[in-house]
């Protein structure tokens, strides 16, 4: 928690006064330290991301290189599962876990209470009956490559979602960086409000169909 409210008014690219604002209105990520507001970075830039809101130009800069990659990449890595059972959202956690591609050194048996733990902190549910299970990239070091999950659950489970309907769909999403991380997050924040791949996404099509919809989703967001 070492970021201030100068740091995160920088960061956010708006004045101190907005962000005492929204701490007022208890819309941001802030822990009060010694009388002191203090953030932490990660939290704050995905929270921005995740409301496609302006950051500073140098506010992902990390220590890597290499193309960004695509959500289809991202998907075609983590893949595309169907009829996840659960009666509410732990145990779905835990099913979805036995899915996903990831390397031997991860820890299967944690990773369920760190997915539970991050939803206890904040429901992902985005509405439409969709969330974003994640995890902060310093809880997967493992990982060599970022990886979207695609799961269609048998059952609609209550995610606490702002919207109040229960989520059916869930797009897990994991990433070795914050920088990978927040890209993604982004990307998926945009192509959740395209209307053509939001409908192959509810109606739980192909995959084929998925991936054709999300290909044209995501040329839109590069002509816009």
């Amino acid at each position: 928690m070492n970021i201030s409210v100068k740091d995160a008014a920088r960061l956010l690219t708006v004045s101190e006064k907005t962000i005492y604002r929204w701490i007022k209105q208890d819309i941001i990520p802030a822990y009060k330290i010694n009388e002191f507001y203090r953030f932490s970075r990660p939290e704050l830039l995905e929270w921005a991301t995740s409301r496609r809101m302006g950051v500073a130009v140098d506010a992902f800069n990390e220590p890597e290189s290499g193309l960004l990659p695509s959500l289809s990449e991202a998907l075609e890595s983590g893949g595309v599962f169907y009829r996840i059972e659960g009666r509410n959202r732990d145990e779905i956690m835990a099913d979805v876990v036995t899915h996903l591609r990831l390397p031997d050194e991860i820890d299967r048996v944690s990773l369920p209470k760190l997915l539970i733990a991050r939803e206890n902190l904040a429901s992902t549910a985005v509405g439409h009956g969709i969330a974003i299970p994640h995890l902060p990239s310093t809880n997967l070091v493992h990982l060599t490559r970022p990886t979207v999950t695609l799961f269609f659950l048998e059952n609609p489970v209550d995610f606490s979602a702002l919207d109040g309907q229960p989520v059916n769909i869930l797009l897990t999403l994991l990433s070795p960086s914050l920088r990978l991380h927040l890209h993604l997050l982004s990307l998926l924040g945009f192509v959740l409000q395209d209307a053509s791949f939001l409908k192959i996404l509810q109606n739980q099509s192909s995959r084929e169909k998925i991936f054709t919809a999300l290909t044209a989703a995501e040329s839109r967001i590069k002509v816009n």
